[in-house]
């Protein structure tokens, strides 16, 4: 398949603005190299000294901003999870009543999400695995928190007749699952941008629960905020954040 992406422009692979918000650039600079190394090499393929060669300082430095390299991960995965419920619930919000409307915005914001974080996203959809108990626990019930979001408008729409699928609890998995595989092909450079793959596939979200798509759809108030993230992570990748 060939990849599709950001026509006209080069667009980066932004990260979530609270992902370097333990204790300032030097947690922000391991953080952008534990993401780099946990999606090149795995987690269990990584070492700390990876981590430490490719964020330019020494091993020992690490510990004083995370106790271990579990701790690394579980950030990562705790901080992706915890913003994208923020900007998908912000969107929902914003959006009209109706369930269509408020299902749409859902899934706009949840695309544009997937496709400006795909290195977070892959390593949550394949290290959750790697997690320690505790660790699992907080993931699998912030994740199970995001899937409420889409069952309880999608549910809403069925009772109120606005959506007929009989299968509202499927029908919102396979919504849930179609972002997230965007992370794993969608590539900056080709021929759609963020926001009209997450036009495309909220058109496939309402033809999922048995609606139409709103003849005057537009992209979500969400799109705005995400395309704009711009986190310190994200500058510690250009060289603005000071190594520790």
């Amino acid at each position: 398949m060939s990849d599709i992406g950001g026509r006209g422009r080069t667009t980066t692979n932004r990260h979530p603005r609270n992902l370097g918000a333990v204790t300032g650039t030097g947690s922000q600079t391991i953080i952008a190299s534990a993401v780099e190394n946990f999606q090149h090499r795995g987690y269990h393929g990584t070492s700390i000294r990876d981590i430490a060669r490719d964020a330019g300082i020494t091993p020992a430095s690490i510990y004083h901003h995370f106790p271990s390299k579990q701790h690394i991960l579980q950030h990562i995965m705790e901080a992706v999870l915890q913003e994208v419920i923020s900007l998908t619930n912000a969107a929902v919000i914003r959006a009209g009543n109706s369930p269509a409307e408020q299902l749409e915005a859902l899934v706009r914001a949840w695309v544009l999400f997937h496709t400006t974080n795909r290195s977070e996203a892959l390593i949550g959809a394949s290290e959750i695995r790697s997690l320690d108990d505790m660790g699992h626990r907080i993931v699998v019930a912030l994740r199970d928190q995001q899937e409420q979001m889409f069952r309880d408008i999608i549910d809403r729409g069925v009772a109120e007749g606005a959506f007929t699928t009989p299968f509202p609890r499927e029908a919102a998995r396979a919504i849930i699952n179609m972002g997230y595989s965007i992370a794993s092909w969608y590539r900056p450079g080709g021929d759609l941008t963020p926001e009209e793959m997450a036009h495309r596939y909220a058109v496939l979200a309402l033809g999922t629960v048995g609606t139409t798509t709103p003849e005057n759809a537009r992209v979500a108030p969400a799109a705005a905020s995400v395309a704009r993230l711009n986190s310190p992570i994200a500058n510690a990748r250009c060289g603005k954040a000071e190594h520790t």
